[in-house]
């Protein structure tokens, strides 16, 4: 029995994708505790090999670098940083090179006040951070935000990239779930989420006081994009992963299966026990997953 559900397009694209082994070794005290409905602590963003700054597109974008071996970009969710992937960072650079990045005005990386946010900018800033480092192809791993960068790499640049594991991304505003459609519990957890933004803008951001600022362009971003349309889905040819918790309160589940539909050859992978926070609500299935996905070659 595999705790994942697998699911394989009607039209015979693709093979099941299978994690179980990890999974079935949750707890049942953990099901009991429904982790979904808990935001557990941001971990501790593990020492790099490299750290620094490079000057792209009028910012400072800040990055870390571990291991050796295949290139993989980690990007995260909007007004996250580097730090809430620390429970993937030291399993993925075991055997690859990991390069983790603080988006535009989000973490350690600076932001320019004239200019309007987009998802074609942060991948922009993506792509010329990797002309930086000489990284020609990588493997983009993202995170609500970042999945959505990672789409729209797979859109416009698909040249640079290997493939894509797309967690919790949407493909316009209609998307997102309101505060109306979740429970109160789900709705705390989002008010956590709030919460841990602040905190970490404030302590982060090389310009604190530019908060309010910075999140009205956010609230900005977020209200009108992403506009990815089915046409453009399925013009992605890079192998993609499209996946989700079972329990997510930011992301409606149509809207993750519409993507899966959409792209050729593309896998979805719904992860249950967990929420939009799948990588710290699961950790051990979500790392079993990347690692599944990194020796991936389709």
């Amino acid at each position: 029995m595999s705790f994942v559900r697998d699911h394989e397009r009607h039209r015979m694209r693709g093979l099941k994708l299978l994690i179980g082994i990890a999974l079935l070794t949750l707890s049942l005290s953990a099901w009991a505790t429904q982790p979904w409905l808990t935001l557990p602590p941001i971990p501790t963003l593990p020492e790099p090999a490299h750290s620094g700054t490079a000057p792209v597109n009028g910012i400072q974008l800040w990055y870390a670098e571990y291991g050796h071996g295949a290139p993989v970009i980690l990007l995260h969710g909007g007004f996250g940083h580097a730090a809430w992937w620390g429970l993937q960072i030291p399993v993925l650079a075991k055997h690859h090179r990991v390069i983790v990045v603080d988006s535009r005005g989000q973490g350690r990386s600076s932001h320019d006040p004239d200019a309007t946010m987009s998802y074609r900018l942060m991948a922009s800033d993506v792509l010329a951070l990797m002309d930086r480092l000489r990284i020609r192809k990588a493997a983009i791993v993202g995170w609500s935000d970042g999945a959505i960068i990672g789409l729209e790499l797979a859109i416009h640049h698909p040249e640079r990239l290997t493939k894509v594991f797309a967690f919790g991304a949407n493909t316009d505003p209609s998307g997102y779930h309101n505060s109306s459609e979740r429970s109160p519990a789900q709705n705390a957890v989002v008010d956590e989420y709030s919460r841990l933004m602040r905190s970490g803008y404030l302590k982060l951001s090389p310009t604190p006081n530019d908060f309010d600022a910075f999140h009205r362009k956010m609230n900005t971003l977020w209200n009108t994009k992403p506009q990815i349309s089915a046409k453009q889905l399925q013009g992605i040819h890079v192998p993609v992963w499209i996946v989700d918790g079972d329990h997510d309160e930011i992301i409606k589940r149509e809207n993750v299966d519409f993507q899966f539909a959409q792209i050729p050859g593309a896998r979805e992978l719904i992860v249950p026990g967990a929420s939009h926070f799948a990588f710290l609500q699961q950790p051990e299935a979500m790392n079993v997953a990347l690692l599944r996905f990194m020796a991936w070659h389709p």
